[in-house]
């Protein structure tokens, strides 16, 4: 979706930007946070998703606030009011033609939107707060971190060096942290940020809370790195009849994180119905791999190597059925219709890498992503998480992955379970290993071959297989899978530290009882 004409609305003497976008029945007036800008904000994947699940169902309307974006600077010197920033609201929707709407005021933004839905109540046809606060130094930060915050702006303003304050989480993003260097520095100059962060300073609208009376939503990150979340549960309790919902993640950006649950959350209370699942989007498995250099060769070599792994890469990706879906720093994102082809992509990846004398690491996930375009949104950022939690050789992936590739022919072990911000509960992971084949490739020394070591499934199996029976035999008899019969075999083999069938059947007939083995 292309962003429209940027047009100024006169409040006082100072132009306010905005945009207006979409043909919904109702009106929808954002109000940004710290710093935007109306044109660079459509260039993020992340942002751009919320704004066009948000259009969708409505007539959205976007603006700079003064002293950022495409909108008129302010006088450091003489810092506006919140009243006369929070008139700004007015003049945009009046600019617009709109008459009441709905307003969503995403942190800084909400002090303003929660001021304009008392002082115009009667414009005010809903008000949805996300990472919002009713006064500043109580929680977002004390005067002694706002100094050093302002000192950093100073002198690092417009390196991204502010990224850690907002979204940790996309720190080690390399698109990204650059996108958000361009955004600080196309936002505001670090005079006018220092200027923003003073004016900010300034926000308590604590005595207007019990003035409010639209129907009110409250949204807030569990975690969220920059606004404390009881600041949010501090306007359930001041709004009448607010619903606050929690929703897990540290970086505090609306924009970032699992866009699409905060858009249904939206959606379902201004419009009273919930979102429409959308076709464009369908169920796959994605495949995270980086590589390591273990011969510790010099740069030109492990770059020559770095390059022929991607050509490799790229060739086993399309054979296993998959489609090559990006690079995202070290990382090289490949998508697969099914868990399966995956996961067996991810061994001859491990194997063309050993081949060339490196060590590659590997993540793999399932959900749902966008047919069109580069994998993006929760889904890609916990596979990235994951490949960060493999181990050189190692291909880890969601229970998930697992689950749905039963009967494939993979064996899985237990990894453990891992915090994933974005997620409520720890993932359960699970190691991908080598197939068990009928014959170990090695067995361990000096294992005991007492008949106890076999499980009574065991005993029954190697009884048959002594009878001459074939896998397929043995599965009809029991009633098992030809599969798991082979798994049977193959633990058979390992526990007696025997090299065949054969020797299994021996050693059935040595340890025959009367009652059978």
């Amino acid at each position: 979706m292309r962003p429209i004409e940027t047009r100024y609305a006169l409040s006082g003497d100072v132009r306010i930007a905005y945009q207006v976008v979409g043909q919904g029945s109702f009106d929808l007036v954002f109000v940004p946070g710290f710093i935007s800008n109306l044109d660079l904000q459509w260039e993020d994947e992340g942002y751009t998703r919320l704004l066009r699940r948000l259009s969708a169902f409505s007539r959205l309307i976007l603006f700079d606030k003064r002293g950022t974006g495409l909108s008129d600077r302010v006088d450091p010197r003489h810092l506006p009011s919140l009243e006369t920033r929070m008139d700004d609201v007015r003049a945009v929707m009046d600019a617009t033609g709109s008459g009441r709407a709905a307003l969503l005021g995403a942190s800084e933004g909400a002090p303003l939107a929660m001021l304009f839905a008392a002082t115009y109540p009667e414009r005010t046809r809903a008000l949805a707060l996300y990472g919002g606060y009713a006064h500043f130094h109580k929680w977002v930060m004390p005067p002694d971190r706002l100094e050093a915050f302002i000192a950093t702006a100073g002198t690092a303003w417009g390196t991204g060096a502010t990224l850690p304050n907002f979204a940790p989480g996309r720190v080690d993003d390399p698109h990204f942290t650059q996108w958000w260097a361009r955004f600080e520095r196309l936002s505001a100059s670090p005079t006018a940020a220092a200027a923003l962060a003073r004016m900010n300073a300034d926000i308590d609208v604590r005595d207007v809370l019990s003035a409010i009376r639209a129907p009110t939503l409250l949204l807030h990150r569990r975690n969220d790195v920059r606004v404390d979340p009881d600041a949010t549960r501090f306007l359930a309790k001041k709004i009448a009849n607010a619903r606050l919902v929690e929703i897990p993640g540290r970086d505090h950006p609306i924009w970032t994180g699992d866009v699409d649950r905060v858009a249904d959350l939206l959606e379902e209370f201004l419009t009273g119905e919930r979102a429409v699942a959308e076709a464009d989007r369908v169920l796959a498995a994605l495949l995270a791999t980086r590589i390591y250099d273990t011969a510790r060769v010099g740069d030109r070599m492990w770059s020559e190597r770095s390059l022929r792994f991607q050509e490799s890469w790229r060739q086993l990706v399309g054979r296993h059925g998959g489609r090559v879906a990006g690079i995202h720093g070290e990382l090289m994102i490949s998508r697969f219709d099914g868990p399966a082809r995956a996961i067996r992509c991810a061994a001859a990846l491990r194997d063309a890498a050993q081949h060339m004398g490196i060590a590659c690491a590997q993540g793999a996930h399932v959900g749902e992503v966008e047919m069109r375009g580069p994998p993006v949104g929760l889904m890609a950022r916990v596979t990235m998480q994951i490949a960060a939690h493999a181990g050189r050789g190692d291909i880890l992936a969601s229970r998930l992955v697992a689950d749905l590739a039963a009967g494939s022919g993979l064996h899985f072990i237990d990894a453990g379970r891992v915090t994933v911000d974005e997620l409520d509960e720890p993932l359960a992971l699970v190691q991908a290993t080598s197939e068990q084949h009928l014959e170990p490739a090695c067995r361990p020394k000096a294992r005991s071959a007492e008949p106890a070591q076999l499980t009574a499934r065991e005993s029954e199996v190697v009884g048959l297989i002594a009878d001459g029976k074939s896998n397929a035999a043995i599965a009809v008899e029991l009633r098992l899978s030809e599969h798991t019969v082979k798994r049977h075999v193959a633990n058979i083999l390992l526990k007696l530290d025997l090299p065949s069938r054969a020797a299994a059947a021996a050693f059935s007939a040595r340890h025959t009882g009367p009652d059978g083995p």
